[in-house]
Formats: C-alpha cells, structure tokens, sequence
C-alpha cells in the first residue's frame, strides 16, 4: 500500500509540475513562431534572477489560487463544481497504467515503475477514461445554463465521439501486432523485433495520430472553444481554480496523446543500441530508458504545439466529415491490412522488416489517394444561389 501511495504522490507531483511548465513552453513556442520574445520576466521570487521566465508558471498558479471562486447564479451549482472535478480526475487516472521507462531493478527483485503494474486491460481502461472527458465537457455546458456554453458543450461532445472510433481502430491494429492490451507488452514487442509500429503500420500512425490530436482538443481542432465563435466554450462561465482543472485537463489530455502515441507506435524506450530489448536489465540501463521515453514524449509535445501555432482551425463540418469520411475508412483500411498481415505473415516483422515497412506505406498512399477521391475535403467559397444578403 505504502508503494502504491508514493508512486500515486510522485506521480501527480511530476505530471502537475509537467502541465505546469508545458504551458510555459507552449507560450515560449508561440511567441517562437510569431518572431517575439514571450514570457521572459518572472523568476525566482524576491530576487532578481530571471531564469528566462521560469518563474512565470508559479506566479500564474498563485493569481489563479487567489482569485475569488465566484459561482454565477443561474447555473445548476451541483453540476458546475462537479464538471471540472470529473474531467481532471479521470486525465490523472490514466496515467495509473502509463509504464514510465522500464521495470526498476533492486536489491530485492523489482519495482514496476507504474502505479498499477501488471493491468492486463491497460488500453481497454485508457480508452474508457479518455472517454469520460466528454462527460465533463458536456457536464460543463449544460450546468451553465448560458447558451454558448451549451452549444460548446455540443460541438465537442460530437467531436469527441467521432473522434474515439478511429482511434480505437488505430488501438485495435497494435493490440492484433502485440496480442496483448497491456502497454508494457507493447513496448517489449517493438523492442523484441527492433520495429516501431510507426513503421509497422504508418496508416494506423496517422489514423492515430489526426484522432489523437482531435480527442485532446488541439488546434486545428480545438472547435470546442473557438472563442471568436462561441466566446469561451462550454467554460465560458467557469473562472479561478475551475477554470484551471479544465486548462490542465486539456494540457493532461495532450501529455496523455503523448504518451500513447509513443509507446504505441514509437517504441516507448526503446532506442536501437542504448536501451536493450530483456527485462534483466541494470540501473544504467533503467536510467537511459526513462530518459529515451521522455525526450520522445517532448519531441512528441513540441509537435503538438508547432501545429497548433501553424496550422488554421477546422470549419465544424470539416472537421465530422474528416472524421466519418476520411479517418474512419482509413482505420478500418488500416484494421483489414494488419489483420491480414498477422493472420499470413506472422513473422516478416522480424524477418523481413524492410519488405513489411514498404509494402505498408505503399498501401497507406494508396489508401490515403483513394479516400481523397472519393471524399473530397475542398472549401466551398462560391456565391450563394440565393444572392447576397442585405447590409
């Protein structure tokens, strides 16, 4: 239990702290591609040290613990506390399966170096708590009894929706390749054959990765809260501590992407040379994974946000027939071809893995050709047929 306890403290510390300095690095990026200089005053308090504004994410913390918890009115009080509190609880939970680098090797035999080791279901319960996130979204949308809330709270429950089948598609091609839904099998498998998935199955890494984007809310699908449209979203009422479990949930949300997208289809620790494929392995070794997963999940997370400071947003019909015309036939696509490669050729990842890598990426172009054909994307800008409308 005493384990279990500090693995849960360590974590929530780390993955806070994570948020917290990710927002500061995502403001860094931003003013990066917009050619300014960004938050670069704050530092240690009560000195005059700088330290490039890495103070700023304590000083926005203290602003926001102070700032009064007013709760409007008209709202359904019930509902509005508990939206936020339900979304944020459950983007922690499930890091509760996330192995972070590898098994921990001690004196006594080992330390599973995640919170609950040896989940058998592990993608099975990320999915069904990455689905909860609509709850509170919807939750938040409708307890504020404001209009554009509501209308936020339905744009991104329809998005999430539509966005969770292809991306259990994508989930379905690994477990097929692995023959497990436990995240640490995963890893060991693409270690074992030396093979990201990412190579393996390059349409279920794009499926994954568009739908990945989308169910975290991120830009060029952040139709949520498109604040020129809708003002704030489905948060336009909430302010203060409320409004921060919604901010890092949404941040925890992309961390969590993140992660999936590398111990799924990028190896998880594994490095080709540094970081071996057995699980007998020494506390250097142990050190070096825990180090390759998380420069792979910041390369990951700069990329995130270089998309979203480059990248336009989605018109709201784009974005669902992106969704239901174009990434669910391509992971179904994708589904098929997996599972017609395990079924016929069990073995050429690890034999033959140059053939496998070139004869998937063929049928991934094809693939990608052949929907853009048939379920074109382009913008209509052209007159209304009814004339223009009065000034």
């Amino acid at each position: 239990m005493w384990e279990a306890l500090i693995k849960i403290g360590l974590l929530i510390f780390v993955i806070m702290t994570a948020v917290a300095y990710f927002v500061l690095l995502e403001r860094k990026v931003a003013a990066w591609v917009q050619d300014r200089k960004g938050p670069n005053r704050v530092g240690l308090p009560l000195t005059k040290i700088r330290l490039f504004g890495m103070g700023q994410p304590l000083a926005d913390g203290v602003k926001m613990v102070l700032k009064e918890e007013y709760i409007p009115g008209h709202v359904d009080k019930a509902l509005y506390v508990l939206a936020p509190i339900s979304i944020l609880a459950s983007a922690l939970a499930t890091f509760a399966v996330i192995p972070f680098g590898s098994i921990w090797p001690t004196a006594d035999g080992y330390i599973d170096f995640v919170v609950a080791p040896g989940f058998d279901a592990g993608l099975i319960y990320v999915f069904a708590l990455s689905g909860i996130a609509v709850y509170g979204v919807i939750l938040g949308g409708w307890a504020s009894n404001n209009k554009y809330s509501f209308l936020g709270g339905l744009r991104s429950s329809a998005q999430l929706i539509a966005y969770e089948i292809p991306l259990s598609l994508g989930i379905l091609g690994i477990v097929l390749t692995a023959g497990s839904l436990r995240l640490d099998t995963v890893i060991a498998q693409q270690a074992e054959t030396g093979m990201w998935n990412a190579f393996v199955q390059p349409l279920g890494f794009v499926v994954f990765l568009v739908a990945a984007t989308a169910e975290a809310a991120r830009l060029p699908f952040d139709l949520p809260e498109a604040e020129q449209e809708l003002i704030g979203g489905f948060h336009t009422e909430y302010s203060g501590m409320k409004l921060v479990m919604y901010a890092s949930a949404e941040f925890l949300h992309m961390i969590t992407a993140a992660f999936l997208i590398v111990i799924l289809f990028l190896g998880g620790w594994h490095f080709w040379g540094i970081t071996g494929s057995g699980t007998e392995i020494t506390w250097v070794t142990a050190l070096l994974r825990v180090l390759v997963l998380f420069a792979k999940i910041c390369l990951v997370v700069f990329g995130f946000m270089m998309v979203r400071w480059t990248l336009p947003r989605f018109r709201f019909d784009q974005l669902m027939a992106l969704a239901w015309k174009v990434m669910l036939p391509l992971g179904m696509v994708n589904l098929v071809l997996v599972a017609a490669m395990v079924e016929y050729f069990n073995n050429a990842v690890a034999e033959k893995p140059l053939m496998v890598f070139l004869v998937m990426t063929g049928l991934m172009l094809v693939s990608i050709v052949v929907t853009a054909v048939l379920a074109p994307l382009g913008s209509r800008n052209e007159r209304s047929p009814v004339g223009d409308l009065p000034t």
